[in-house]
């Protein structure tokens, strides 16, 4: 099971295997508090694609296009994730305010549909 929460959010027992998804650390977190297992920096969208998406749930559908095509760069990434989440719950931690529209719901919807490889 993959599920999404936000870094401002208390960690819980059933968050299970907790992964960091975003390409900067959460404002005011500390490293300790977060209790994350790794901080997956490089499957986080770009820079650049960050910057011209800027959280406008109107470029939602775009934003996942271009953010799925990044993520086809990451195969290694993709497949630990995919294997922890066999094992049990998986959690990718964002920061982002917005809780429908962010990379970590992005890339749970990557993470879950069987075409992505």
């Amino acid at each position: 099971m993959i599920l999404t929460k936000r870094a401002y959010d208390p960690p819980e027992k059933k968050d299970g295997a907790r992964f960091l998804v975003d390409r900067l650390w959460p404002r005011g977190i500390k490293k300790e508090d977060l209790k994350i297992e790794d901080w997956l920096k490089e499957i986080a969208p770009s820079h650049e694609l960050r910057k011209q998406y800027k959280h406008d749930p109107e470029h939602w559908s775009e934003f996942k296009r271009k953010y799925f095509s990044e993520l086809k760069e990451h195969k290694d990434e993709i497949a630990r994730l995919k294997e922890r989440a066999k094992d049990g719950t998986v959690t990718l931690v964002y920061a982002a305010r917005d809780t429908e529209h962010n990379n970590a719901e992005a890339l749970r919807e990557y993470l879950e549909k069987p075409d992505h490889r």
